[in-house]
């Protein structure tokens, strides 16, 4: 059951990442310069702060 939840997952994180591009393509690359212009330590703790939040839902669901 471990591998059909982990297919699962990715599934639905290929379907939300492709979500932006697909609506709404413009946006999408003036999003990905922004992001290119950011330092690597704000980048960072964007990364941090998504990492956390996931685990912390992770844990809030399967708890």
């Amino acid at each position: 059951m471990l591998w059909n939840d982990l297919f699962t997952a990715v599934a639905l994180l290929l379907v939300l990442e492709g979500l932006m591009p697909f609506l709404n393509p413009a946006g999408f690359k003036r999003a990905l310069i922004q992001i290119v212009a950011l330092p690597d330590g704000v980048l960072r703790g964007f990364g941090f702060a998504a990492i956390t939040a996931g685990l912390l839902l992770l844990w809030w669901l399967r708890g």
